[in-house]
């Protein structure tokens, strides 16, 4: 790779229908946590969300348009090239993708489904292998009128892939079969109704998981058990102060590598919130929120040492990172730099 510096890389994902560059490739200042643009590519439309392949050379993206579509980009050099055509996922507006048993998985907002991509050895992709579509909704009319799946992230221990859906207010437990890409269903775990669960995050134990909900300001804390492949919720907890009456629709949730905070992602209230962990990582409490640095946070980014945040602020067109005390999760804002319509950061 030809990076300018030896901090590593970010990848930036963002709407190129609001004017972003589509998926930009910075460097990151090893002192600072600066961002320096190198390259972009617009040839992936609506590129929402970004995950790199093993080895760091290749990043996949989705294309979040109807039609839905997903890609493979080479990211050797700094200059990101696709590889091969944006593929189908037969299904419409995917937010969000990941790797599992050798294929890639999209949630497909849209059409409340998820979908399988072989991926070949080159790491191109091959034609979707399965879909899988969610059933049911939710209380809230206008959001949840049927499903809409929003994020699937494999658990640690790499046999299920688990699929949040904003529209049944529930989290899909499932099983890729590395052979075939086959999707199998293996439980369904219910939250409150009408709370829009968005995104999950895994404790660094491996036996918690953190769901973050878009239609309520709160986190649902789960107990996870990998070898039944069982997700268990405990109890619901606020992201906001009391007295907050602004509309704010959470989108993001990072865990610290120690295991000792949870930071959440405000739109709206465009703010970062720290929650403080106790041992047992089943009791967050909300410590405070600052200020995203910009507007719209629509991700939240961890980098790979686990000292900066990084707030992807969509409206306000920017990517802010922040130094996090070690101490108390208090992140403090650093700078930011110039992304239109920029929508997530990824690290390589």
């Amino acid at each position: 790779m030809d990076s300018s510096n030896g901090a590593g890389r970010a990848f930036i994902g963002s709407f190129t229908s609001a004017g972003g560059r589509g998926v930009t490739v910075a460097a990151v200042d090893a002192e600072t946590g600066a961002l320096t643009v190198l390259g972009a590519t617009d040839a992936v439309p609506d590129p929402s969300y970004l995950a790199l392949g093993p080895g760091g050379t290749v990043l996949y993206a989705v294309s979040e348009t109807e039609p839905g579509g997903a890609a493979a980009l080479d990211v050797s050099t700094d200059e990101p090239r696709p590889l091969g055509a944006v593929r189908a996922v037969d299904g419409d507006g995917p937010t969000h993708l990941a790797l599992a048993a050798g294929h890639l998985v999209t949630a497909n907002y849209g059409s409340g489904s998820v979908s399988v991509l072989p991926v070949a050895g080159d790491g191109t992709l091959g034609p979707v292998a399965a879909v899988l579509a969610h059933e049911g909704g939710g209380p809230v009319a206008d959001r949840q009128e049927g499903p809409h799946a929003h994020q699937v992230l494999p658990d640690p221990s790499g046999a299920w892939v688990l699929s949040v859906d904003l529209g049944t207010d529930s989290v899909r437990v499932c099983a890729v079969d590395p052979a075939t890409g086959e999707l199998r269903t293996h439980g369904e775990t219910a939250l409150r109704p009408g709370t829009g669960p968005r995104h999950l995050a895994f404790h660094p134990s491996g036996r918690h998981a953190y769901v973050l909900n878009e239609l309520e300001p709160t986190l649902t804390v789960c107990r996870w058990d990998a070898a039944a492949g069982v997700l268990e919720p405990v109890r619901e907890v606020p992201v906001l102060p009391e007295g907050v009456t602004v509309e704010s629709y959470a989108s993001e949730v990072v865990v610290a590598h120690d295991g000792r905070f949870v930071w959440a992602a405000n739109r709206g209230h465009d703010s970062i919130s720290v929650l403080a962990l106790d041992a047992t990582g089943e009791h967050p409490s909300l410590v405070t929120t600052v200020g995203c640095g910009g507007h719209w946070p629509r991700d939240l980014a961890l980098d790979p040492a686990g000292r900066r945040l990084y707030a992807a602020n969509e409206r306000s067109g920017n990517v802010a990172w922040f130094t996090v005390d070690p101490e108390t999760g208090v992140p403090a804002h650093g700078g930011t730099l110039d992304a239109p319509a920029a929508s997530c950061v990824v690290f390589g």
